[in-house]
């Protein structure tokens, strides 16, 4: 496995991660993981963190999403970048291809999320749905119109908090899918997806600030990846 390094100190290191690798084992799931790599190359993460399931990690991105990611390379670091995260003051920026023509410049999606029926997904419910607290998660993201295309919308996605296929699930809950996702998506997408035999989802982590010990800031930013530029530039 050959990951992008980006940036690498003492205390943190930032990677480009690959498309369709898991950042850390899930039960039942056995896979070469972002965490086995991370062993093999910088064993001083190996006592990093609160679970030694998921070495150096203090936040993460799904299988299928590509881009920046940072880890945390000492224990002090890890606390503070943890607090960072949980406290929203980090920024992390991404690109999202979407079904449909988004007819906004700028919206705010702020739909609560809780795990479906299903078990393995995630669906975004009304501000007054009644349940728990302890099952439903509230969850706002951010967007803004880059570029329009007919049937098709390229967005700048902020996320204020970091639930679980967040930006997914709230896309779809607005009739707005990302393109290739084959876990949340409705009968016209899947449609468009299974013509265009495209199995790569459009989203892309492309930038991240946070800061370093030194209460410095640090921010870092892509390119536009190809597979955004192929897509684009066939439609």
């Amino acid at each position: 496995m050959t990951i992008k390094i980006i940036s690498q100190t003492e205390d943190y290191l930032v990677i480009e991660k690959p498309a369709n690798l898991m950042v850390h084992p899930t039960m039942g799931k056995k896979e070469y993981c972002l965490t086995d790599y991370l062993l093999e190359n910088f064993p001083q993460v190996k006592d990093v963190g609160e679970d030694k399931n998921r070495p150096g990690i203090v936040h993460r991105l799904d299988k299928t999403v590509s881009g920046l990611m940072v880890i945390a390379l000492n224990q002090k670091s890890y606390l503070d970048l943890k607090s960072q995260f949980k406290n929203r003051t980090t920024n992390k920026e991404y690109l999202a291809l979407v079904h449909g023509e988004v007819a906004e410049e700028y919206g705010e999606i702020n739909f609560p999320i809780k795990r479906s029926n299903k078990g393995f997904k995630m669906a975004a419910v009304p501000l007054s749905f009644k349940e728990s607290s302890e099952k439903i998660r509230q969850a706002i993201t951010i967007y803004n119109v880059e570029q329009l295309f007919k049937n098709y919308t390229l967005l700048k996605v902020n996320i204020k908090t970091g639930r679980t296929h967040q930006i997914r699930v709230h896309f779809l809950s607005i009739g707005h899918p990302l393109v290739g996702d084959s876990l949340y998506f409705n009968k016209k997408s899947a449609l468009k997806n299974k013509k265009l035999a495209f199995n790569d989802i459009m989203l892309f982590a492309k930038k991240l600030e946070f800061k370093d010990l030194d209460k410095q800031k640090k921010s870092f930013s892509l390119d536009t990846p190809d597979i955004f530029k192929n897509f684009i530039s066939k439609i």
